[in-house]
């Protein structure tokens, strides 16, 4: 009992799979929970929900959905992160990273089409938070995140401009460049007021920031606007005129109905939804741990982000993910456990049941201008060209290809293409620091600094002769580098009768590093050339040996250190002599 006892507390202290909220149980690692502990959470989560509250509805405006969509899915998928996640801290919702994505979906395939695609994007990060893939995304590389996060900067600042000046255009395109031909077709129809009252939020933000950096800005820059054109009856677009308010009242559950033929449509755009999902999560965890000390459970993390965006769609909302900005709020406001993060959705859910109607007043151009600053944000300029400037070449390219692509193609395209040629240019790093080059000539140099014994002076001399060549690879043999092992024999002037291949700066090989030296092999014995490896380490040792290369080669003829190789050869010289 004992045993069962311990065993069961160590996988509640350290499973992968344990979410962190079971920490507050008493005899865990949280040590339980505390009134006091409740007090700061109250209050985090208080604070938190009435900043999540504009930018929920924001979001998906700026989306194409309606404001009650991003409240229901701060609220669902929100509430399923905070208790299921593996993070302390995470506040999940709609972030600015799905915008573009969403509006292309709803575009093409409508609101079940999206729907759909959440559905699917929620499967799919269960899927990669059990089979454990949630240590692998942290390999994506970082000028690809930086180059999409810019690119969706710059998206979702050009699609706030229509209703940051009020201009009267009936249906947008999704495309930049022809937006933005829209605009100046119809720049002539644009309102001094709207854009008055936007400008003026933005500055608000800025000047809250600025003087009075704990109080959220963009809660008080729209909250004045409200008030302002509420107040003194200003004649703006708002919520209520364009949506109809908000329902006082959660919806229940649906299943939308699905097809196979929207599932195909939709699949390519789920993948894109999880892989951004996972990314903007985990960077959000990892930002948390960062700011207190914690660590979170990245598997956990994906399997209740996954959750939670299913839990969204079956309640008609858009995806989700950890926001970096609001659990960045959180962590500040206070919090100590997931429990503020369920406090937050409680906020959340009193708002539409008895506020929801002051939402109605809300002008569309404040909403507009909280995304601007938020795109502003995201978009982080300064650290892009910052970049550009200190980076390798090879890194620059696929920071400014991502971008450019993201901003007038698509953004799954970009990803895509982006990480495509991040692994094309590391490989060809891989290949410049790979090399197969005659080693007689550094076995000199290790003998004068001592690296080698002079006792093998006498097997330095039979290289004078030709009888033994030396050759050594260095670095990773894999398939970008195999050919180089065929054009080895091609370099040697006249036969020897040995060629020994070191090996002490080969990492790892490959099928295809393991298919070289094979054919290598094949050569040397048609020439009569006695080939031995030395100094080989122990996973490639271990590969080669799975592969049968070993047997084939001999086992004698694997020799622990150069030194014992040359002295090998030189008894055997001197016995064919």
């Amino acid at each position: 009992m004992r045993y069962e006892k311990k065993m069961r507390k160590n996988l509640i202290q350290g499973g992968d799979f344990i979410p962190r909220i079971v920490e507050l149980f008493p005899g865990t690692t949280g040590g339980g929970y505390s009134w006091a502990a409740f007090g700061k959470d109250c209050l985090a989560g208080v604070i938190v929900g009435i900043v999540a509250l504009p930018l929920s509805m924001a979001f998906s405006i700026a989306a194409g959905g309606s404001p009650a969509q991003g409240l229901y899915t701060a609220i669902t998928a929100g509430f399923c992160i905070s208790f299921l996640g593996g993070s302390k801290f995470q506040i999940g919702g709609p972030t600015g990273a799905f915008v573009i994505i969403i509006f292309g979906i709803i575009h093409e395939h409508g609101m079940t089409g999206l729907i759909t695609a959440t559905l699917l994007a929620g499967s799919i990060l269960v899927i990669m938070g059990v089979s454990g893939l949630g240590r692998f995304i942290k390999f994506i590389p970082y000028p690809v995140t930086t180059g999409f996060t810019t690119g969706i900067g710059v998206l979702i600042f050009s699609q706030q401009v229509k209703d940051f000046l009020g201009l009267q255009i009936e249906t947008s395109s999704p495309a930049f460049f022809e937006k933005w031909v829209e605009y100046g077709r119809f720049f002539s129809t644009f309102d001094l007021l709207t854009l008055g009252i936007g400008g003026g939020t933005i500055l608000l933000i800025i000047g809250v920031r600025h003087f009075f950096p704990r109080i959220p800005g963009a809660v008080v820059g729209v909250t004045l606007a409200t008030l302002a054109c509420f107040f003194l009856g200003l004649p703006v677009e708002t919520v209520g005129t364009r949506f109809g308010g908000i329902p006082a009242s959660l919806p229940m559950p649906i299943l939308p109905a699905l097809s196979w033929a929207l599932i195909r449509d939709v699949l390519p755009a789920s993948f894109t939804i999880a892989l951004l999902a996972a990314i903007e999560s985990l960077l959000s965890a990892v930002v948390a741990d960062s700011m207190t000390g914690d660590r979170h459970k990245a598997n956990m993390e994906l399997a209740a982000q996954g959750i939670g965006n299913i839990a969204a769609a079956l309640f008609g909302g858009i995806p989700a993910t950890g926001a970096i900005a609001r659990t960045a709020t959180n962590i500040k406001a206070g919090a100590v456990s997931p429990v503020a993060g369920i406090i937050h959705v409680l906020t959340l859910v009193m708002f539409i049941l008895f506020l929801a109607p002051a939402a109605s007043a809300i002008p569309l151009t404040s909403l507009s201008a909280v995304l601007m600053v938020v795109s502003w944000d995201m978009s982080n300029l300064g650290r892009f060209f910052r970049l550009i400037r200190r980076s390798p070449k090879s890194d620059a390219i696929v920071l400014i290809t991502t971008c450019l692509l993201t901003i007038a193609l698509d953004l799954t395209f970009a990803v895509e293409v982006g990480v495509i040629l991040a692994v094309f240019l590391f490989l060809r790093r891989m290949i410049e620091v790979t090399d197969v080059k005659p080693g007689n000539d550094d076995l000199i140099t290790e003998l004068a600094f001592g690296d080698i014994e002079a006792s093998t002076i006498d097997s330095i001399v039979a290289l004078s002769h030709k009888d033994i060549e030396i050759y050594e690879i260095t670095g990773p043999f894999f398939f970008g580098v195999a050919d180089m092992l065929q054009h080895t024999l091609r370099k040697v002037a006249k036969t020897p009768q040995f060629l020994i291949l070191r090996m002490r700066a080969v990492p790892v090989i490959d099928s295809t590093g393991i298919t070289a030296l094979e054919s290598f092999l094949i050569q040397c014995r048609r020439r009569k050339i006695n080939l031995m490896l030395c100094e080989i380490h122990e996973h490639p040792r271990k590969t080669l040996k799975k592969a049968g290369f070993i047997d084939a080669l001999g086992e004698d003829r694997l020799i622990p250190s150069l030194e014992e190789a040359l002295e090998q050869a030189e008894k055997q010289l001197t016995g064919m002599q």
